[in-house]
């Protein structure tokens, strides 16, 4: 009986056809003279493949990288074969093919992972959340290929190291067209994703530990700018010089009465306008973000932006309730909008949220929890980050606390005194 194995890997280049000088690179595993050939979806001239050294000839940057790839490619065939050896498994060519394509349920890789978790969620967020992972994904490889000089990982690689590194990364990467590095809660959130995919792994039985399991994000309290009464005030009557401009400013004042977000105004119709029980007229709809049913009473300034535009020529070639405007060009106008204005904030149409949850309901007495269901949101906490206690409501609070409290003393009898 055969105690040990022989075993070799070769690339090999496999022409594509007789009219064209190209071919596609193959590992060859040879296990005790068995052999599989195994794709590794790369294409070379085969005028610059050296076929004695069975490599790529020449000292450019694309035969630099190609090489690279074939003893990473080389590396983690014998490590395949090593681990098949250590679980004392008979090791086979198709076997190590199979745990090297990650064909194996116990050598998935984090492509395989990155790929089943796409499909996942293609059909059950937003758009914007799945372009959000499509970013985290891009900084995950270029973080693999920079740092451990390898196009994959297998998932059972993943450890708390690598977390640690991949943060150090994130951290000192600079986006392109960005002038500074990510921001702390930037680079939490891309790992907040990173997290959201391993765990999925590990429940899937991938793999055997979750390397986040002593792993603690860490997000910084941020201050969520708002416009004051007297900016709202100023931007509601400001006469502008352009019409695109009014439009722009109407679609941010409806937004901070109704606290409605820029995605879901756009998709309004009358078709989501309602009587309410009250005899009041509501907006019904979801938010596309979370698919969480809103339900907002529409206040005199909301209502009347509506009338404005009921029959205006856009909205009646659109359908749609207010102007259509795309999201890059909104908050670019808003920019001059806060120039006529005099605001010095960052005027930013999510900041028109920000007013509604703060200056327009809670500095004016309304609960917190009937904020969060207007906003739609599930949790009180979410609500939070948006909604602070103004100092002015604070003043107010107390003042009508001095007032009880004053009163109480003058109605109790001073000591000593008959009663």
């Amino acid at each position: 009986m055969r105690t040990t194995n022989t075993f070799s890997v070769h690339f090999w280049v496999k022409p594509k056809n007789e009219k064209i000088n190209d071919g596609i690179i193959y590992a060859r595993i040879t296990v005790n003279q068995r052999r599989v050939l195994v794709s590794l979806k790369r294409e070379i001239s085969l005028e610059l493949w050296d076929s004695q050294k069975r490599r790529a000839k020449g000292n450019s940057a694309k035969a630099k990288q190609l090489n690279l790839h074939l003893d990473s490619a080389k590396s983690r065939l014998f490590q395949c074969y090593q681990e098949l050896t250590s679980q004392g498994k008979k090791v086979t060519a198709q076997l190590i093919k199979a745990t090297f394509l990650g064909e194996d349920e116990n050598s998935k890789s984090l492509q395989n992972l990155i790929d089943y978790h796409s499909k996942k969620i293609e059909s059950t967020l937003a758009v914007g959340s799945i372009r959000n992972y499509g970013i985290t994904e891009n900084y995950i490889f270029k973080f693999i290929n920079k740092e451990r000089k390898t196009p994959d990982l297998y998932l059972k690689e993943l450890d708390y190291k690598f977390l640690c590194d991949f943060e150090n990364f994130l951290n000192s990467y600079y986006p392109k067209g960005h002038p500074k590095a990510m921001k702390h809660n930037t680079v939490m959130k891309h790992i907040q994703r990173l997290r959201k995919m391993v765990t999925l792994a590990y429940h899937m039985e991938w793999i055997d530990k979750d390397p986040f399991r002593r792993w603690k994000n860490t997000f910084e309290k941020t201050d969520r700018e708002f416009l004051s009464d007297n900016e709202l005030s100023n931007l509601e009557t400001f006469v502008f010089p352009a019409e695109r401009l009014d439009r722009v400013r109407d679609l941010f004042v409806f937004s901070c009465y109704t606290g409605i977000s820029y995605v879901d105004i756009m998709k309004l119709t009358g078709n989501n306008i309602s009587v309410g029980n009250d005899g009041n007229k509501w907006i019904v709809t979801k938010r596309q973000k979370t698919n969480t049913p809103i339900r907002v009473p529409l206040l005199d300034p909301a209502l009347e932006l509506i009338r404005k535009y009921e029959h205006h020529p856009v909205t009646m070639v659109t359908g749609s309730l207010l102007p259509v405007i795309t999201n890059e060009k909104l908050n670019v106008y808003l920019k001059e909008v806060a120039m006529y204005c005099g605001i010095k904030k960052n005027l930013t149409f999510h900041m028109a949220r920000h007013t509604f949850a703060t200056t327009v309901t809670l500095s004016n007495g309304v609960p917190i929890e009937t904020v969060s269901k207007l906003l739609g949101h599930t949790k009180i906490s979410t609500t939070q980050v948006y909604a602070r206690v103004l100092e002015n409501k604070v003043s107010q609070d107390i003042n009508a606390l001095r007032e009880i409290l004053n009163q109480g003393k003058q109605v109790m009898p001073k000591p000593n005194s008959p009663i």
